[in-house]
């Protein structure tokens, strides 16, 4: 049986606006990590992909707000701990964090090494700067980068080399979990490439132990992750495997926003683009039934009356709906065959 590197059990987080009222942006949040394994996090703006990623790093700072579940990272559980031990023994070395932007993230001031420096000092108080720089440059030729990169500023730096820069820093110190928050946003198609390559290479070298890639866009995750999990509004409706998720999407928002994307792949080149209708709920006032039902060409007036939870399938498949995958089947075979 494969080690569980990240456990979350029904994690719940909230903003607090200036007005005192609550945003509830991750609700009730499961999922498991199994090592040498990756998973993929989709969903539209919103969603609370970025959220649930700052989350499990324990990154809670206002207006953001811890309220309840377990975040057990190689079997310790973080929100037993006190912020600074986490942030000592924890971050960087068991788990890490490309942010958003990462691009932005680098002080055009400083130089890539210093960077690196305070990263490894602030977890090794005795090593000295010849053997971080030692360190830095052999990680850097195992991931592909020039080690003159080391005594550059960010701004010599092209978009592309800022972003594999940017998660070398992240794995420094060999994290078992590392959470890329759209890491390829913002980029041309060749250096998105070389990032996803790199990505691929961190594990298989064994730099790190297991992957989040958190997007919008279900065909990248495709060709990056094992499995997939949708969220919308705050909650998961559906987990699946890769192909799974982008060829045979079971839940309607999922199905919505595969339908919604153009798609490379054989067999999805010809499938006539769809958008999804409406806006998702206010998160200050969730609605108590589906969360999607306004949006959902399938909605029945059962959807809005309770709380609708996950149904388990075989092969690890779970969805968020309260039809049943034969009832689902066959709304979408009438659909297309209209």
């Amino acid at each position: 049986m494969a080690n569980v590197m990240l456990e979350v059990k029904e994690l719940t987080t909230k903003y607090v606006t200036r007005f005192k009222e609550d945003v509830y942006a991750v609700d009730h949040v499961s999922l498991t990590l199994e090592e040498g394994k990756s998973l993929g996090i989709a969903g539209e703006s919103g969603c609370g992909k970025s959220t649930l990623a700052l989350s499990l790093m324990g990154y809670y700072f206002p207006p953001l707000h811890y309220m309840s579940g377990e975040i057990i990272i190689n079997g310790r559980n973080i929100t037993k701990m006190k912020p600074d031990d986490v942030r000592k023994s924890i971050l960087g070395t068991e788990i890490a964090y490309i942010p958003q932007s990462a691009m932005n993230a680098l002080n055009p001031t400083r130089k890539i090494i210093h960077f690196i420096e305070d990263v490894i000092l602030a977890h090794d108080l005795y090593i000295n700067k010849k053997e971080i720089y030692e360190r830095a440059r052999t990680l850097f030729e195992t991931l592909g980068l020039p080690p003159e990169v080391l005594e550059k500023y960010p701004v010599e730096l092209s978009g592309g080399m800022k972003q594999r820069t940017v998660i070398a820093i992240s794995v420094l110190l060999l994290p078992k979990v590392l959470i890329a928050d759209e890491p390829s946003s913002a980029l041309d198609v060749t250096s998105q490439k070389m990032v996803i390559k790199m990505l691929r290479h961190l594990m298989e070298v064994g730099l790190i132990s297991s992957m989040i890639f958190i997007t919008h866009e279900l065909p990248l995750l495709y060709n990056v992750t094992d499995d997939i999990m949708v969220m919308y509004a705050g909650q998961i409706v559906e987990k699946a495997s890769a192909k799974d998720a982008v060829f045979d999407p079971l839940h309607p928002y999922a199905k919505g926003l595969m339908g919604s994307i153009i798609v490379p792949e054989e067999g999805l080149r010809d499938v006539k683009l769809a958008a999804i209708p409406g806006t998702p709920p206010n998160l200050k006032n969730p609605p108590l039934g589906c969360r999607f039902a306004e949006r959902c060409k399938y909605v029945r007036p059962e959807c809005r009356g309770v709380a609708v939870g996950l149904q388990n399938l075989t092969g690890g498949r779970t969805y968020r709906c309260i039809l049943s995958e034969g009832e689902l089947r066959e709304a979408y075979k009438h659909e297309k065959e209209k």
